[in-house]
Order: C-alpha cells, then structure tokens, then sequence
C-alpha cells in the first residue's frame, strides 16, 4: 500500500529530526545485549560484526530506527492503512463514536477461587492494525495486592515464558532485543497496582498474546467474599514537584515525558475495539448462598452449591469501571481459620495465612460517643456524580450522629476550608448547618490531598471520645507516599477511614490509608447507596473495635509475619495475616487473640489439628513475598528502610515476583522481524465511567469532549 506523498514526505523528516538527536552507538545492539544477558549472537540473522554507524549518520539497511511521533491534534484518527502518526484521518459523522484502530483488541481474564486465595489469568491480545510495525505501550492497573508470578508471549503456536530480572537488566534485554528487530515484550510496575506492558515489533496484521499470572487474597467482611478485577486506571493529579507522577494526556496530544507515567485517554467519543471478557470459578468449600455484582451485569452457572461460575455479559464488557464481585457464604464466618502451605524440602517449616475474627458479642456493648472528621475531596475529578453521591453519602451520615458526638467537615481541593476550627457538638442547629454546608459544595482545582490531611490531622483531639476521621475521595493523586507519611507520623489516638468514590477508585491508596491509619476501607460506587455505604460504616463503629491485639500462637514457632503491626479489628471485618513457621510434633496447637474492646480486656482462641489440616496451598509462598515487600514499602514512607532497594528485590527475584525493582522481560530469537522502521503506539483508554474528561485530563477539550 503506497501512501499519500505528504504523509511520507513528514514521515521522512521525523526520521531524519530525531536522527540527528541519536547519541552515539543508536544500533549497538550486539554490545547492549552482551552486557545485558540477551545475545543477538545467537540469532542468524544478526550480524555480530556490524560496526555502529557515526553519530547522526543514517542508519545501515540491518539496523532499526524507532520514532515515536505524536499524533496531529484533530477530532479524527489513523486509518489502518495509514502510517502511525503520520496525520491521515478518519471522517466523523456528528453523534458517531470514533473508532481508533489502537494495538489492545482484547483482555481475556480467568480466575479461580479456592478458600479466600484468587488465581487470576490476564490473556492482553495485542494485533497490529497498520501497514508498519509497531511497539505496542499499555498502562494498565491490577489489585493493589497482586503477586505477579508468571508471564508469557505467544506468538502463533510458540509459547515464550519470561524470565524475572533487575528492572535496568531486564530494560536493556527489552532495548536490545527490539533494536535487533526480535519481538519482545517487558513488564514493569510503576505502583502496586499500576503496570506498563510494552510489546516491541509486531508486523502488520500480526496478533502477539501476553498472559499475566498473579495471586491476591480476597477481603471478608460480615460474611461476604469481594472478588475486585480494576479495568482502567482513573487520571490522577500531581502536585507540584511530585516525585515520579503518573500523568494524564489526551490520546491524540500524548508526548514522551522524561520522568513518570503518561496514562493516554479517549476523548469521550472516541472508542477503541478493546473490550473484556470475565470468567470466574469459586470454589467456596461451603455453600454458597448470594452472588451480586453492582458493578456489571453477570451469569451465573451453578455447578453444585459450592461452586459457580460467573461469567461477564455480552453488553457489558467495556473497560472503563472496577468489576466487583460479592458472594456470600453459609454461616458467620469462613470455616478455615489457619492455612498452611508445607516447604517440599522440609515440611516441618510452613507459610501460613491466618484470618482473625473479632468476638460476635462486641455487637452487645454499648455505643461509646465519637468524633467524626469528614474530609471531602472536592477537585475537578470529583466533579458530576462522585460528589453528588458523596453529598448524599454525607447527608445520611450527619443524621446518624447523636447529642454525644462531635463532628466537623473539612473539605478540600486547592485548598482546606472547613465548618469551624475544632470539632463541634452534634445538636440540631450544628446539624442544620453543616448540611447546609454540604448542598453548597462545589467540585473544582486540583487534588491538594495534603491540605485536607493535614487539616485534619491537626485539629485538637477530646481524647473522651473515639476519634474517626471520614477521608472521601476517588484517590487520584500522584503523590500517595506523601499522603501516607503524613498519616502515620501525626495520627496519634485517630483512625482513618477510607472511602473509595467512583467506578474506578485509586485503591491501592485507599487501603493504604486505611491500613497504616489503623482504619478500615470501605467503596462508594456511582451505583450503589451512599445511605447503605453509611449504614455500614456506623454498624462498624458503633461498637468498640479491639485495639491492641497481641497473639500467643502457644507451640507454633512463628519466624515472620506480616503486618507486623496488626490493625485493630471491627465487628465484620476480619483481619489476614501472612508469615512463615516451624511445626511442632505434637499435632494440636492452640492461638489465642488479646486486645481491649473499649474500656474492656477480651480474649479469643482457635484450636488448631495440624493432622486434619491441608497444607498444600502453593500460592501462600507468593502471597506472603507480596505482603513482606508491602510492608517494607509502607514502612518506608515513614522512616529510613536501610537497603530497601537490594532488600525488595531479593525477596522478589526469590519468589520470581514482579517489584518496582524487578520486571519480566520475554524475548523471541528464532527470527527478525521484516522492516528497519518501527513505531511506538501508546494504547488510548477510556476515562473511568463517571469522570469527567474535560476537568480530569484535557481542560483545553470542547465541551462536547
């Protein structure tokens, strides 16, 4: 396929413009791959002898130029036929959704549950829609405690597994493998829950797969299991000066930044042909009696009242929202309390995850009066539905206090404001005008979490009463590590409840938030209730938590555990702990949990039979890494972690975990790649259902947009 004159003619001249920008060595794959572990020398079509040409020079006809052009600026999009980014377009009737031949075709995701451990398989079909090839870039998000353990290309009937490496080694086998003209994939994390996938010499009108394995447990709460599967990762906000940002740019106005993350969206009429498809196996081990998704609409296959499968609907497969899925299981509780994986070398050393239940009785003592901070995040992000749901939210929480409470409602965007400067008391009048207060709430600005932190934080504490403060927010912001500092290092006698706003909510801060403030999480979906979210929450701290908990595992001789700092527990809401330990002979052990429920000391034991026990869950070794690398990161934002670099990857190149110091890089040497010219193209996604483009990602957008 020839292309117009023009096309080639701007095409020619970005070559020749970033040319002359190369530095020196642009086609020493040979040495790069040598000092990288990946060896071209292996591969008959590279030739080891080739020497690099001059700077600024152009290259010999076996080197590879890549060029990545930013798109013109229009309302229409690359044909297939044309040449990425060179500028031909695609007409848009008015009222038509704009369809953009991106590289994503598909994400085919399978997952199996067994006791409260999710196995998830991630299938991204990549598929080159242009006449040259390309380098497909794909940010993307997984749960926040995913344990990455097993990746693999495919390309026709060869199945490629990657290998763990140091993120820098790993990058240079990806850089010298895609300058040698193999294809290659590479994975890196920029977050604990966001990924770049990145791809490198798809022909035209060729399909590679990349499979993603990981392992998370599952949340429990008031006898419901939560299956979380994030779809898009929602456009945050980066103060500034912020330390490695994830930014957000229009799809067709996207340009290479020299530090952080570019999460690249669709204008709102503009689609892509990726879509999603979900198929999920629970196996409970006890009856299932309720499966409900208030995120997508689901079919449920029953094969015995164990086990479901739960399948995506045809219609509801886009992927700009968090699929969440709730089941509910016979009894109070799950029945398994201790699981045990056994070392194959030794089985007397094991890895465990234990869960911890709070007594049922704490639902008997009486309400102890609390002092509520609301913090309201009131930024551009939150502008449209999220703040009106918060608004409802707020209303119905107000009207839950009694005259023994105290409250006060700070909210923030650019800046704090707030009701008063210290708590007030919960009388009628206060009440009245706090909701005054929140029907005028208006959403604009930037995403300056730290000033609704600190506002927060710093307010005088009657140390009377149970101090709650009430974060709402979707959590896009940039700068968590600052956020989560200031929460540890001024907390005091507080907890921190996290309240995740949206269809795609920054989850990974959220739980974040809650854990080292010693909180609990809970989600306020667009879909659901904000009175049946709030109902929830004062269920929850209308009865003392049990603070303080220190556990006695008698003759079980535990060696780590984490978290080390156990958060307080809440009626309903079970805590998991992971650690590794040494068995005793005798089979019969008994843990027992200590902690203050109030002004009261209370105690709980679980009797444990290791002979009756299963002890073969191979995915707790992975979990427990993920966990110990948690851990050391969180703590990090609080204090000097000597090593933390070498410790985190250690620990993740043991495992063959996916770190932010370790990333998974798969090469193909059997053959190069037709073609000296490639193109880098960054997948485009849709903004999260019920974020606004125009104030999340592209101010200067038409309104329409």
């Amino acid at each position: 396929m020839s292309h117009p004159r023009t096309c080639a003619i701007i095409l020619e001249l970005a070559i020749v413009t970033v040319l002359a920008f190369i530095i020196t060595g642009c086609g020493k794959s040979d040495k790069l791959g040598q000092n990288s572990g990946y060896s071209p020398k292996s591969v008959k079509d590279v030739n080891p002898s080739r020497q690099s040409a001059p700077s600024g020079a152009l290259p010999s006809p076996d080197e590879e130029v890549w060029v990545i052009v930013k798109p013109r600026q229009s309302t229409r999009a690359p044909r297939s036929t044309d040449t990425p980014g060179c500028g031909s377009m695609l007409t848009k009737l008015p009222g038509e959704a704009q369809n953009i031949p991106l590289p994503l075709k598909h994400t085919d995701i399978k997952a199996s549950i067994s006791t409260y451990i999710a196995s998830v398989n991630v299938q991204q079909q990549f598929h080159n829609p242009y006449d040259q090839k390309i380098e497909a870039v794909y940010v993307f998000p997984l749960p926040q405690n995913a344990a990455v353990t097993d990746f693999i290309m495919t390309i026709g009937d060869r199945r490629i597994r990657g290998i763990i490496r140091e993120k820098s080694e790993a990058q240079k086998i990806y850089n010298a493998a895609k300058q040698a003209g193999h294809v290659a994939s590479l994975l890196t994390q920029q977050r604990a829950n966001i990924f770049t996938q990145k791809v490198a010499n798809i022909e035209p009108g060729k399909r590679i797969d990349v499979d993603i394995k990981y392992f998370n447990t599952l949340a429990y709460r008031d006898g419901w299991y939560e299956f979380i599967l994030p779809t898009v990762v929602g456009p945050r906000f980066n103060p500034p000066f912020a330390k490695d940002p994830i930014k957000a740019a229009a799809w067709d106005k996207h340009a290479q930044t020299s530090n952080g993350t570019t999460v690249t969206y669709l204008r709102p009429h503009q689609r892509s042909g990726h879509d999603i498809a979900v198929s999920l196996d629970i196996d409970a081990g006890v009856k299932i009696e309720e499966v409900t998704s208030d995120s997508h609409q689901i079919k449920l296959t029953k094969s015995s009242p164990s086990k479901h499968r739960i399948t995506l609907a045809q219609n509801d497969r886009i992927p700009n929202k968090d699929f969440v899925l709730r089941y509910r299981v016979a009894g109070k509780q799950i029945k398994t309390n201790l699981v045990l994986h056994r070392d194959p070398q030794d089985p007397r050393n094991a890895h465990f995850a234990l869960t911890l239940y709070p007594p049922q009785y704490l639902k008997t003592l009486q309400r102890h009066p609390v002092e509520m901070i609301f913090v309201v995040d009131t930024s551009g992000s939150m502008s449209g539905k999220p703040l009106t749901q918060v608004k409802a939210a707020m209303r119905h929480a107000l009207r839950n206090l009694n005259p023994h409470d105290t409250f006060q409602i700070i909210r923030f965007a650019n800046r704090a404001s707030s009701l008063g400067s210290q708590p007030i008391p919960a009388n009628d009048r206060n009440i009245q005008r706090a909701l005054d207060f929140v029907d005028n709430l208006s959403s604009g600005g930037g995403t300056m979490a730290m000033t609704g932190i600190n506002a927060s934080l710093n307010m005088n504490h009657d140390l009377e009463r149970l101090r709650y403060i009430c974060f709402m927010t979707d959590g896009f912001i940039g700068n968590e590590r600052e956020v989560l500092g200031a929460i540890h290092n001024k907390l005091g006698q507080s907890r921190v409840f996290s309240f995740g706003v949206g269809s795609s909510p920054n989850r990974y801060l959220m739980n974040r938030m809650a854990k080292v403030g010693r909180g609990a999480v809970a989600f306020l979906p667009l879909e659901t209730s904000g009175k049946k979210v709030m109902n929830a929450f004062f269920s929850r701290v209308s009865h003392p938590a049990m603070s303080n908990i220190k556990i006695d595992f008698g003759n079980l001789k535990v060696t780590e555990m984490y978290p080390k700092r156990l958060p307080d527990l809440y009626v309903g809401r079970p805590v998991v702990i992971t650690g590794k330990m040494t068995l005793p002979d005798n089979p019969t052990s008994t843990i027992v949990m200590r902690g203050r429920a109030g002004h009261n000391d209370i105690e709980a034991g679980i009797r444990i039979n290791l002979k009756t026990r299963h002890a073969n869950h191979p995915a707790l070794p992975a979990v427990f890494a993920r966990m110990k690398i948690a851990d050391l990161a969180d703590r990090s934002t609080f204090q000097d972690i000597p090593d933390l670099k070498n410790r985190i990857k250690s620990i993740a190149l043991q495992h063959n975990l996916l770190s932010a110091y370790t990333a998974f890089v798969a090469v193909d040497p059997t053959r190069r790649t037709t073609g000296t010219q490639g193109t880098t193209v960054h997948q485009g996604v849709p903004v999260p259902k019920g974020t606004r483009y125009k104030t999340t990602v592209d101010p200067d957008s038409t309104p329409t947009d």
